[in-house]
């Protein structure tokens, strides 16, 4: 298969029926440990950049984690899925070598940031050649690493999602794959993971999770030298699809795919009124177990969700997501294109957000607030919802936060009713002081597309 065909297969795949899955020998992790549940998903860049942008935006913010694009030598190309085509184990991709990569992690860990690799695991390149990292590779021959009995029989591509075996033992895209089932394949991916652990990695993406068994991913996780590492699991809901994601809560948290669709067909065709009860009450698996984004870097491009270019609907479901209590949210944080297939500007190399194309939705101050708005709310019940039947909402977090977003046409002025103890507090959304009164309430104006937020963690705008 032409590389180009190859890319648009991932990109299909990824926006209509991949998972991810993640071995596990403890009880799975719900969500990320700790008090920050929010992740900087760090699309395409090179981990010196990482670096810097833990310490200048994702620490002072409150991100709990930092998500890396796969680290592993993979084939060469300028086209951003090379990163997913591996040819060895070894560091030594378009992002940077062992060393810089070592640097992130410990500069990133400094600023109060724990990291995340995007894992692939599930199969190895197509073609041949020579890697970025300099190895020779063919297709089902990586010299030192795996040979052609360590690969599935099937070599035809998944082309049925109906029937297990064409799914999880047949080739993804073309491209070979693993025999996840083999002791000899199971060690090998077990090393490389335990040595993104021995670098100080805090987890792991499981790409394609979907297409190896849920019983493989747990023995690999078992071999691992901290098998309570943090696994995100890469895996989509297809109605009537053999494999179905809840198969791999067992290992660990699985990214909820129908979150991130229904909010692009709320926000832009339906009312916010509709989010009343959204998630677990729309039938998602639970929250604890779901890692939820509003767009990642295959929807992005496939269409199936909101994306940077979708103006204040992108903008206000990512405010809505932080301030709703479901799953373990990913902020997808990428660059521009118009070619979906197009790899990073200047190589993954990021001198400044918004400058060459970088979009940095982590730091857009809309969303960036929030971060902390959700940290501060973290394990409130929703309290005092309101809507006007259609895009107006609003709704507390018990008395640590309150949230309003205006989604119509038209501006919105109301006194709304809190659960907050009386003061002023400061809007992150828009830098304005609001004051509360001793009976939980404010009166405000919220321009069209707009939001407000309050919590108890901004209760000044100096």
């Amino acid at each position: 298969m032409a590389l180009k065909s190859m890319a648009a297969a991932l990109a299909l795949s990824a926006g209509a029926a991949v998972a991810l899955t993640i071995p596990v020998s403890a009880p799975a992790q719900a969500a990320p440990p700790g008090d920050k549940d929010v992740t900087a998903v760090m699309f395409e860049w090179n981990f010196a950049s990482v670096a810097k942008e833990c310490t200048s935006t994702l620490g002072p913010a409150g991100y709990g984690y930092v998500q890396v694009s796969p680290p592993q030598e993979h084939i060469q190309g300028s086209q951003w899925w090379t990163s997913y085509q591996p040819v060895s184990y070894k560091i030594a991709g378009r992002l940077g070598d062992r060393t810089a990569f070592k640097n992130m992690v410990d500069t990133c860990h400094a600023a109060g940031v724990k990291v995340v690799a995007d894992s692939v695991i599930n199969h190895m390149s197509a073609g041949s050649g020579t890697g970025t990292g300099g190895s020779s590779y063919s297709k089902y021959a990586y010299p030192g690493l795996y040979s052609s009995y360590d690969l599935d029989n099937c070599t035809a591509t998944i082309s049925n999602y109906q029937d297990r075996f064409n799914v999880q033992e047949c080739e993804l895209v073309g491209l070979a794959d693993l025999d996840t089932g083999e002791d000899y394949v199971r060690g090998k991916i077990a090393g490389y993971l335990n040595d993104l652990l021995s670098l100080g990695v805090d987890g792991f993406r499981i790409d394609a999770a979907k297409h190896m068994a849920a019983s493989d991913l747990a023995n690999i996780k078992s071999r691992l030298s901290n098998p309570n590492v943090y696994w995100k699991q890469e895996a989509i809901y297809g109605a009537g699809e053999a494999v179905s994601p809840s198969e791999y809560l067992g290992n660990g948290d699985v990214q909820e795919f129908r979150y991130a669709r229904d909010l692009k067909r709320v926000f832009n065709n339906e009312n916010l009124a509709y989010l009343k009860n959204y998630g677990e009450g729309w039938g998602y698996m639970s929250s604890g177990s779901s890692g939820v984004f509003v767009d990642n870097h295959d929807t992005e491009r496939g269409g199936d969700t909101l994306n940077y270019k979708d103006g204040a609907n992108y903008t206000l479901a990512n405010v809505f997501m932080l301030a709703w209590p479901y799953g373990s949210p990913d902020i997808n944080s990428g660059y521009e294109w118009s070619d979906k297939d197009a790899g990073p500007p200047n190589g993954g190399a990021v001198t400044a957000c918004w400058q060459d194309g970088w979009k940095c939705q982590h730091a857009w101050p809309e969303i960036k607030k929030m971060v902390a708005f959700r940290n501060t709310a973290r394990g409130q019940a929703v309290t005092d919802w309101w809507d006007n039947g259609g895009d107006q909402i609003a709704f507390g977090r018990g008395s640590k936060a309150y949230v309003a977003i205006n989604h119509e046409t038209f501006s919105l002025t109301r006194t709304f009713q809190t659960s907050l103890a009386a003061g002023t507090y400061c809007d992150v959304q828009s830098g304005r002081s609001v004051t509360v009164n001793g009976s939980g309430q404010f009166t405000a104006t919220l321009g069209a597309n707009t939001a407000l937020a309050l919590h108890v963690g901004a209760m000044s705008c100096s």
